[in-house]
């Protein structure tokens, strides 16, 4: 099955909750932990590697902490995830090598490797700005049955 690590989950969190507060400056590590209750440590590591691949800034000080890099609607999912996991594989034969014990008799490669490229798609097209909580659907309200008025 194809999942996302948690480190990437995280990124994503983090990248979306710093999208929001933009406008209010810069973000610490434990601001951000704390808000979802992420591990701070940890985050602090996914955070560096953003900054690293050039999606966050970081300044120290005072008024220290983290801002997106780019404006949220120029930053994709798919930025996000390789900078934190490296490159999207779905199998290991869709890799630069892409070899394995069944490189001459797999069928299935070419597929794979089509899939592979699909979800990359899709994450590249969701930006940092797109990623939001859809507010949950209300539920239909039925009218009650008047059973005298059937009769």
């Amino acid at each position: 099955m194809l999942k996302l690590t948690k480190k990437a989950d995280y990124g994503l969190m983090a990248m979306k909750h710093l999208a929001e507060r933009a406008p209010n400056g810069a973000c610490s590590a434990k601001e951000v932990a704390d808000a979802y209750g992420i591990p701070q440590e940890a985050l602090a590591k996914i955070l560096q590697r953003l900054v690293k691949a050039g999606l966050l800034h970081s300044q120290h000080g005072i008024n220290g902490g983290y801002t997106l890099a780019r404006d949220a609607a120029k930053i994709s999912a798919f930025e996000v995830i390789r900078a934190i996991d490296g490159p999207l594989f779905i199998t290991s034969c869709i890799t630069v090598r892409g070899e394995c014990d069944q490189t001459d008799r797999c069928t299935i490669r070419e597929p794979l490797r089509r899939v592979n490229e699909s979800i990359e798609q899709v994450l590249k097209r969701i930006t940092i700005s797109e990623m939001k909580e859809e507010p949950a659907a209300e539920p239909v309200q039925k009218k009650p049955v008047d059973l005298v008025s059937i009769t």
